[in-house]
């Protein structure tokens, strides 16, 4: 079956295409200056911050992103940046390292959403396949925002009525039940719904559902 978000999503630039960049937010410069090698050198672009006030002050990038952060740091620590990001930046998944951890600290973060927690020293390639990781995870956050960007879009761009024939439709409503229940020809209610089928770029009624389902659309009654 057609997948109508990613239908959408193919009519609209995604930011998902853009260059990754891993941050680094580790107070230990030493640390900060291997990691800048090893992730340049997979081709990927590193940011390097001291601290978690200086991450904050960062724009959000536009492509996939992670963020390689230090549980210990000397203002704001790890543990609540991740609390202050959580919601802000969803798409930015987050991998831990820290001299110090232990079993609590690795449950708190990865309970939170952290998809790694690593003991320094760590191996490069175990850091690299994290973030390999992170960074697809990150592109199919902003793929998926973007599909539903433009699924908010084309619903966005129907006329009133029309949103009253999708609503009836997806509630699984007949065309002469509907005509019935606006007052209108039958004839009127198809060509209503071929531009709502249109508009949302929908090719079949489950595809029109789904939309109707991502956008949260209430059920009309008696469907």
């Amino acid at each position: 079956m057609l997948d109508p978000q990613r239908n959408a999503a193919n009519t609209a630039r995604t930011d998902a295409d853009e260059p990754p960049v891993v941050f680094v937010v580790d107070d230990d410069v030493s640390v900060r200056e291997s990691l800048e090698l090893l992730i340049g050198h997979a081709g990927w672009q590193p940011r390097l911050l001291e601290s978690a006030q200086a991450f904050l002050q960062q724009d959000k990038p536009r492509g996939p992103s992670c963020l390689v952060l230090d549980v210990n740091l000397p203002d704001l620590n790890g543990l609540d940046l991740q609390a202050c990001i959580g919601t802000a930046r969803p798409d930015m998944p987050i991998i831990f390292i820290t001299g110090f951890g232990d079993v609590p600290l690795t449950v708190r973060a990865m309970k939170a959403g952290a998809i790694e927690f690593l003991t320094k020293p760590f191996d490069d390639e175990v850091l690299l396949l994290a973030i390999a990781e992170a960074l697809e995870r990150s592109r199919a956050a902003l793929a998926h925002e973007a599909g539903l960007a433009a699924v908010r879009d084309a619903y966005g761009s129907l006329t009133p009525r029309e949103r009253e024939v999708l609503g009836m439709v997806v509630s699984g409503r007949l065309n002469k039940q509907i005509a019935a229940d606006l007052g209108i020809s039958e004839i009127t209610v198809k060509a209503h719904r071929g531009k709502v089928m249109r508009k949302m770029r929908a090719r079949t009624l489950p595809d029109l559902v789904q939309m109707a389902a991502q956008l949260s659309l209430p059920s009309v009654p008696g469907g």
